[in-house]
């Protein structure tokens, strides 16, 4: 039994998505993003990429270079308890190896331009393969637990909606800072409002809050939708006044502009 491997990867992927709380959870989920995989030069991967614009869609195999330790149960985003991890996606692995789908648009010298993407920026890419209809699409594979737990993945979406003071203040924040949360947030609670620890959200007295990078949304919950009163700082007062020497003072820059702006929330 071979006891170590060495792998190197042979490119990086460069996509929208800077944080594990922005990608979606499959490639279904990132429809329409568009991406790069940058692979290495020097290596004769021109002459690895031959015949490569023939398929439509490949297999990407890559490393989870952002997930912590190894997990032997997790809770999956979709599930009521907690799973055996090899039963799961999940990106706590002892070995942390992903794989999604992606479809391939166009290749330009040794850049891979592909769509619906669920990768992080900065992913370190292991292998490319084709994908092969006939041969990688089971049609009665089956849907494991989340069949024994009447669920789909990924399941209903939930209608989220954004009330007066949440619109005029992600709107403050796209126009004036540059920050757009929108997406994000509609995203993440479209999946449902129940407190989860993979989408940070908590109860907080009659509604709940989700943390999304260090921005946070207090929503509540009518019949099957979303409504989100308020987004807030997720700086305490005394951070921005005193911040801590290792904190980006861009951000707080921001951060501090909103304050001034619409001071700590409240709902709407």
């Amino acid at each position: 039994m071979i006891d170590t491997l060495s792998i190197e990867p042979i490119g990086v992927v460069r996509s929208p998505f800077a944080e594990p709380a922005q990608a979606p959870r499959q490639p279904e989920r990132g429809a329409g993003v568009d991406a790069r995989i940058e692979l290495q030069a020097g290596r004769g991967f021109e002459f690895a990429l031959s015949d490569i614009e023939t398929w439509r869609y490949l297999w990407v195999l890559f490393w989870f270079h952002r997930a912590e330790s190894f997990r032997a149960k997790v809770r999956p985003p979709r599930s009521r308890t907690r799973r055996g991890l090899f039963a799961t996606r999940a990106p706590h692995r002892p070995n942390p190896i992903g794989m999604s789908v992606v479809e391939l648009v166009r290749v330009e010298g040794l850049v891979l331009h592909v769509r619906d993407v669920d990768i992080l920026d900065g992913t370190p890419v292991l292998d490319i393969k084709p994908y092969v209809a006939y041969s990688d699409a089971v049609a009665d594979a089956g849907a494991g637990w989340l069949d024994a737990e009447a669920l789909l993945d990924p399941g209903p979406r939930w209608q989220v909606e954004f009330l007066p003071r949440a619109h005029e203040q992600l709107e403050f924040l796209k126009g004036e800072l540059g920050v757009d949360l929108a997406r994000s947030i509609r995203d993440l609670l479209s999946l449902g409002p129940a407190p989860h620890p993979y989408r940070r959200i908590k109860r907080e007295g009659e509604g709940f809050v989700l943390a999304h990078k260090s921005w946070r949304a207090r929503f509540r919950v009518r019949d099957q939708k979303v409504e989100v009163g308020s987004l807030g700082s997720g700086y305490r007062a005394r951070e921005l006044e005193l911040p801590a020497p290792d904190t980006d003072a861009a951000e707080l820059a921001l951060h501090r502009k909103f304050v001034e702006r619409f001071g700590y929330p409240g709902f709407s």
